[in-house]
């Protein structure tokens, strides 16, 4: 008994120098050894099993990555920067088109579609004298147009002002003018007068000019109108504003002239439907001498001209969010590169 004491107490010290020399060199125990050692010894090897396990060392992250952190954030704030500038440049082009609205008219005779410098004759006011072709009118939109509060629906009217011969007074060329914002209904009016025009009258209905024939025949005086007599066809004036074609978005649909469908201002495609050439000049009437007891077609004013979709202070509130929105991602990025606080 004294010799196998001896013997285990010699093996126990040998193993525990064994195990003393595993740790200071971090190597995990092998399982033949823990075998050897739990069969030789009656230690509790599970209570050993998790100091002896080797520690997890996670795979250290580029610090390049760390820099994509920040990539939002510098995208925000040059949004924003960016706006900053668009204000500017929106700006400039408002007091622009101010300015040009304060100039007095120029007569329409003075402007030819060929002319180099039509380009930069927009926003300048025009006054001209023609007669309107009524049965040539195209209606663009819908446009809607809040009126005491209420929000309807309408178009507006492009009508083509035509040359009066024999007239000094009268323009020499066919101009499209925008007469202004005109209800639904006088659309819906125009569709019908149109479709009734492709389905003429039957012959029963139509009236026979037969009746006066022997009259003119044996009338020893000519059926001539003096010119006394002749009615007078009275010019309509107009001021308007020289413009362009407008740029549809995209989620703005294609015009359809075949079903007299305009959804946008095309200024060749309008005067080609109108029969005029395509390199036609196209004013937008302004605001004068309104007819209140014919209040419809409404032109623009000058506020309704200059005014555009997005206004300076549109961009300003652009701005607040875009370097707000920078601001909080920045500060989300130096949050989650802080180090953590060790528990102890």
């Amino acid at each position: 008994m004294a010799s196998i004491s001896r013997s285990f107490l010699t093996r126990r010290k040998t193993t525990f120098s064994q195990f003393k020399w595993l740790q200071q060199q971090r190597q995990p125990l092998s399982s033949s050894f823990l075998y050897s050692y739990s069969s030789s010894a009656s230690v509790a090897v599970p209570e050993l099993e998790p100091q002896l396990r080797p520690p997890t060392f996670r795979p250290q992250e580029k610090r390049w990555t760390r820099f994509l952190l920040f990539v939002p954030g510098a995208i925000t704030f040059g949004l924003g920067t960016w706006q900053i500038f668009r204000r500017q440049e929106k700006v400039k082009m408002l007091e622009y088109k101010k300015s040009r609205l304060e100039m007095e008219p120029i007569n329409c005779k003075y402007i030819t579609p060929s002319g180099d410098d039509l380009d930069t004759l927009e926003f300048r006011r025009v006054g001209c004298k023609g007669v309107f072709d009524e049965t040539k009118s195209i209606y663009v939109g819908p446009r809607s147009r809040s009126i005491s509060g209420v929000t309807e629906n309408g178009y507006y009217l492009i009508t083509p002002l035509m040359p009066l011969p024999d007239s000094p007074e009268s323009l020499q060329m066919p101009l499209l003018v925008n007469r202004g914002w005109v209800p639904r209904s006088w659309r819906d009016k125009s569709l019908k007068g149109q479709q009734d025009d492709e389905h003429p009258q039957s012959k029963d209905s139509v009236p026979t000019q037969d009746s006066g024939t022997w009259w003119r025949f044996w009338s020893k005086s000519p059926n001539v109108i003096e010119k006394d007599h002749a009615p007078q066809i009275m010019l309509d004036e107009v001021v308007g504003v020289i413009r362009g074609s407008e740029k549809p978005s995209i989620f703005v649909p294609a015009n359809d002239p075949d079903s007299f469908q305009w959804f946008y201002v095309d200024v060749g495609g309008i005067a080609c439907s109108c029969g005029l050439p395509e390199n036609t000049i196209y004013i937008e009437a302004v605001n004068e001498n309104v007819n209140p007891s014919n209040p419809y077609p409404i032109p623009k004013d000058n506020n309704a001209l200059v005014r555009s979709s997005v206004m300076p202070q549109d961009h300003l509130n652009y701005t607040f969010t875009w370097y707000s929105l920078s601001a909080a991602v920045t500060f989300m990025a130096f949050k989650r590169l802080q180090p953590k606080k060790k528990l102890r």
